[in-house]
């Protein structure tokens, strides 16, 4: 039995458990679209003839060229050597490896059947240190070692354009039409307008075993949100990868270009990739969740109120997220645009600091707890992903920096953000995020990082992601923006 078919995932929907399920499943099939993802979190796959695809499933995988792992999301070659694919090694190629538990049909793709694969080092056939798969799926593994289950959901805004890939060329990405016009979130009356364009994401994902739990306009001309369902934390990742997939898809066929960049204008509010957290113990009970004896008055040695309907457990974990926060924020917000985003604050609801609260949308991390949901629904919101997120690393970050905090038993590093005033940041009494990609890459970076302890994600991812970071800043800063010109060319 191939490796892959134990992946870790909870499976989609008639996924095979063996070659001969696989071979039924394909009978009628002459080929197979498979794909991974680099680390921008961008799809990077072919279609494969059958009989490939059968072969690979059947061993430890194909062949795929590194190069995706050594140049940027417009394959560009990264601007040093970095350590999975370079001139030294003939960006050789890594093993994909088939994983079947992500087995799903593509249906505006005449159901050509689809599988995600991980990539491993072709000497170990271990995973390589970046992967994004892989990265994950080390951090779910800790935690079910340990007997505990990563639960998580995805919400993405995103701005809508009525453009083609050739028209943003021929525009220069200039006086792009908007989907709709105006500020109207939660509108039942914008829907009706591209309302066919609407409801295909919605109906489509559920064919694409992506199942959302909502789907609505946000504020802003042309913006949705669409929450992901709730699901284990591998799988969510998987599925917000591949939404992003299918909204694109079906947008390019109603000459519709949805963008998930997080702050495409100034004046208006960013578009957000919030993610929902819970751990869940053999039983399916949430571990943040108070006991029954603790539900009537909140648990009595928490911290602070905000946190009396939140476990130790729980409590620990808010700690360590806290706690090493700063020095993640790549693997929250990785591009140079994401920072646009939070350097507004609180205007634009956007967290720019290390801050928490109960029920509260003007913190980094939101507590939902009791009096407001049911024990069961426990969770925390991370509220500081932007839409441009890769949802593989957000939730490495977020789950590995809960598992240390419990594993220290750390303390919250300060009140909760209702506590808190202007006068506080001023003063600084309150730690601020970075704010931008260069210096929350040079903290990640610092020896000392957090990030480097191998409890966390090591040295050798680091260096190779941060790597990747530290390419994408040193574009922006060789590049001369409209900004500039219109700002320094006359009066200068």
């Amino acid at each position: 039995m191939p490796q892959q078919i134990l992946a870790g995932v909870t499976p989609t929907a008639n996924a095979p458990s063996s070659i001969s399920d696989l071979e039924a499943l394909l009978k009628d099939d002459i080929k197979v679209k498979v794909a991974g993802i680099d680390v921008d979190g961008v799809l990077r796959g072919k279609y494969m003839s059958k009989e490939k695809f059968m072969s690979a499933a059947s061993s430890d995988g194909f062949n795929f060229c590194s190069v995706i792992f050594g140049w940027d999301m417009h394959d560009a070659v990264y601007s040093r050597e970095l350590l999975i694919s370079n001139r030294a090694n003939g960006y050789r190629d890594l093993i994909a490896s088939i994983d079947l538990a992500t087995y799903r049909r593509i249906p505006w793709e005449n159901n050509v059947p689809f599988f995600l694969v991980s990539f491993l080092d072709p000497d170990t056939k271990e995973p390589i240190c970046a992967d994004p798969r892989g990265v994950l799926r080390q951090v779910v593994t800790k935690a079910r070692s340990k007997g505990w289950r990563c639960m998580a959901g995805c919400e993405y805004e995103y701005f809508q354009f009525k453009e083609t890939p050739e028209s943003l060329a021929e525009k220069n990405f200039t006086d792009l039409q908007p989907l709709t016009s105006g500020m109207h979130g939660y509108s039942l009356l914008r829907t009706q307008i591209n309302s066919e364009y609407f409801n295909d994401i919605f109906d489509e994902s559920l064919k694409f075993q992506v199942p959302l739990e909502g789907h609505h306009t946000e504020t802003g001309p042309g913006v949705y949100e669409t929450a992901l369902a709730y699901t284990d934390a591998l799988r969510v990742a998987d599925n917000a990868i591949l939404f992003k997939f299918l909204a694109k898809s079906i947008g390019m066929k109603r000459g519709v270009v949805p963008s998930f960049m997080a702050k495409p204008w100034g004046n208006l509010p960013g578009c957000s990739g919030h993610i929902h957290v819970s751990l869940r113990d053999e039983k399916g009970k949430s571990l943040f969740a108070v006991s029954d004896s603790e539900l009537k008055t909140g648990r009595a040695d928490a911290q602070y109120e905000d946190t009396k309907f939140l476990s130790k457990e729980g409590e620990w974990f808010l700690a360590g997220i806290l706690d090493g926060l700063p020095d993640v924020m790549p693997m929250l917000v990785p591009t140079i645009n994401g920072y646009k985003r939070l350097v507004g604050g609180e205007a634009f609801w956007a967290p720019n600091a290390v801050t928490y609260g109960y029920d509260s949308r003007a913190a980094s991390i939101r507590i939902i707890s009791p009096p407001s949901v049911p024990p069961s629904a426990t969770r925390m919101e991370i509220r500081v992903p932007g839409a441009d997120m890769n949802p593989y690393f957000a939730l490495s970050a977020i789950f590995a920096l809960g598992f240390r905090g419990i594993e220290k038993k750390l303390v919250l590093p300060g009140p909760p953000v209702s506590q808190l005033t202007q006068g506080d940041k001023k003063a600084g009494k309150v730690k601020m995020l970075p704010q931008s990609l260069e210096a929350a890459t040079e903290r990640m970076m610092r020896p000392e990082s957090i990030a480097r302890e191998e409890a966390v994600f090591g040295n050798d991812f680091v260096e190779h992601y941060g790597g990747t970071r530290q390419h994408e800043v040193k574009l922006w800063n060789e590049a001369v923006t409209n900004w500039e010109v219109e700002r320094y060319l006359e009066l200068a």
